[in-house]
Order: structure tokens, then C-alpha cells, then sequence
């Protein structure tokens, strides 16, 4: 069983960063890809981030590209979201989330935590 525990989510200004974590449990964490979605109140969940389990590769969401990164620490089973000149768009929850393979489509990842609620206010 894989659980994963986000935190870092909270009430933020336009043009603020956050940086979202990810714990990972369960489960031979290095061995797995980490994505992270978000999900826009009344909007389906969408793709945010990935990340291979070196590290190495990444991939992200056009909207989302020179203004998130994703990383991840191996050592400590957790993922990072940093998150800088937030958006009043980007209000979401946040939610991460493991695979076998980098993909974007939520139905390849396999595992998912509860989320985290991030809102910027304008």
C-alpha cells in the first residue's frame, strides 16, 4: 500500500511563492515516477509536473513552465512543488501522485494523496 501526504497548501498573494511537499510511504519509493495535478474549484484535475525517480527528467505543463519546479529527494521519500509568482488561476488543490511511467493523463498514476489546498488571492 502507497500513501502519499502533501503539505505546504494556504492562502497566498498574487506574485508569492509556495513550495508544496510530498511524503511518500509504503512503497519502495525511488522506483517510482511523481507527478504532481491540481484541481480548479468546478474544473477537472489537470497535470502540473512529473518527475523521474533519478531526478533527471522532468516534464511540465506549458502554463506551468519558468514558474514551477519539481524535484525530489530520495533520501527523504518526498517530492517538492516549488511554486513562485503564483496566479490567482493557480488556486487549486494540489495533489501528488505515483506511476510507473512520466505521463501527463491521471489515469496512469496509480496512487494519490488527499491534497493540498493552495488559493491566491488577487
Amino acid at each position: 500500500q502507497v500513501q502519499l501526504v502533501e503539505s505546504g497548501g494556504g492562502l497566498v498573494q498574487a506574485g508569492d511563492s509556495l513550495r508544496l511537499s510530498c511524503v511518500v510511504s509504503g512503497h519502495t519509493f525511488s522506483n517510482n515516477i511523481l507527478g504532481w495535478f491540481r484541481q480548479p474549484p468546478g474544473k477537472e484535475r489537470e497535470f502540473v509536473a512529473a518527475i523521474s525517480w533519478t531526478g533527471g527528467t522532468t516534464y511540465y505543463a506549458d502554463s506551468m513552465k519558468g514558474r514551477f519546479t519539481i524535484s525530489r529527494d530520495n533520501a527523504k521519500n518526498t517530492v517538492y512543488l516549488q511554486m513562485n509568482s503564483l496566479k490567482p488561476e493557480d488556486t487549486a488543490v494540489y495533489v501528488c501522485a505515483a506511476s510507473t511511467v512520466i505521463a501527463i493523463s491521471p489515469h496512469d498514476y496509480s496512487y494519490w494523496g488527499q491534497g493540498t489546498q493552495v488559493t491566491v488571492s488577487s
